[in-house]
């Protein structure tokens, strides 16, 4: 539950601020100049936060769409990401945004509108490329979709461009707006995925892997095209018979010509990243595992990604075409 919301001045009459504002009519309201003077406070503590995050309503002045890191996508020539949304309602241990941020608070940008034109000027200066924009970057794609209505806002732009391509990354359940339109075949709902006694432990406050098989599981019958995202790969005791049963389960629910892709990608910090994490779950058994630092990244050993990477790939090439399998190095 969240009990206070801080709301940029700017944004107080924003027709997106009074509707998400309706939706939370217990919380308590505090006007502010600039989100910054909340979220980037120095000396703020993530966990203690983390128990209990305020939500932030803005307005984004810059930086609406952003060419994704080297290594990051799924086939297309040009990849670029969007962030309606900083931090994320989940809490799972080897998330980046823990060691980004030093607030775990969220913050909603309600200017949609920036973020459409910007979008649709990118396409229109790739009109030769084959694009894919990713939501789901800075926070997860869905998880608040019933309050912030982001996804069913820009879906209606991509309709307007089928041979340009949107990946939303999740882990939650919230099937709508999909439940309620006609599929696009240029919409990817993609799932992050880890085997259920790894999540178990690594993905704290998400639903469990079996309610997102079925929630996929529910699209995928309805039309749309799914993403299977395994990233990161996870090392630990039969780490190989734990993906090979999560891997045919998932091939065996989900009919392959509703796959669109799928990716695999290594467990990788930067160095001091890794540091700000280490320090607020210096308890958590991933950090135990056999990681060691290279060239300012902390990650397991070549030999021990290539390895898992190997072995997903060669199961899932008995149920997919090999050009549908990615490795995520970003």
């Amino acid at each position: 539950m969240i009990e206070t919301i801080y709301v940029e001045k700017i944004i107080k009459e924003h027709p997106r601020t009074k509707l998400i504002l309706s939706k939370l009519k217990k919380a308590k309201i505090i006007e502010i100049d600039r989100y910054g003077e909340i979220f980037n406070k120095r000396n703020q503590n993530f966990r203690i936060q983390k128990n209990n995050p305020d939500l932030i309503l803005a307005f984004k002045n810059e930086g609406y769409v952003l060419p994704t890191p080297e290594g990051f996508g799924v086939g297309s020539s040009k990849n670029y990401y969007f962030s309606h949304m900083f931090n994320c309602i989940y809490d799972c241990r080897y998330c980046f945004l823990q060691g980004m941020y030093s607030s775990a608070n969220y913050v909603i940008f309600v200017n949609f509108e920036d973020f459409d034109k910007e979008i649709e000027e990118v396409i229109q200066d790739n009109k030769d490329k084959k694009i894919t924009f990713f939501s789901g970057y800075d926070c997860d794609s869905l998880a608040l979709e019933n309050l912030t209505g982001f996804a069913k806002h820009i879906t209606n732009i991509f309709a307007k461009y089928p041979d340009v391509d949107i990946e939303f990354r999740t882990k939650s359940v919230q099937t709508e707006p999909f439940t309620s339109i006609e599929p696009l075949n240029n919409v990817i709902v993609a799932y992050s995925l880890m085997p259920n006694l790894m999540s178990k432990v690594l993905d704290n406050k998400t639903p469990s892997v079996l309610k997102r098989i079925n929630a996929m599981s529910h699209l995928a019958a309805k039309g749309w095209k799914i993403g299977l995202r395994f990233d990161p790969l996870i090392h630990g005791k039969n780490w190989e018979k734990l993906y090979k049963e999560l891997l045919e389960n998932i091939y065996n629910t989900i009919p392959a010509d509703s796959i669109h892709s799928v990716s695999f990608g290594p467990l990788r910090f930067p160095k001091e990243m890794f540091k700000d994490i280490f320090k607020l779950y210096p308890e958590t058994p991933l950090f135990s595992g056999p990681l060691s630092q290279h060239k300012g990244v902390v990650s397991y050993d070549l030999k021990i990604e290539e390895e898992m990477t190997s072995f997903c790939s060669n199961i899932t090439e008995n149920y997919i075409d090999k050009s549908q399998i990615f490795k995520c190095s970003a």
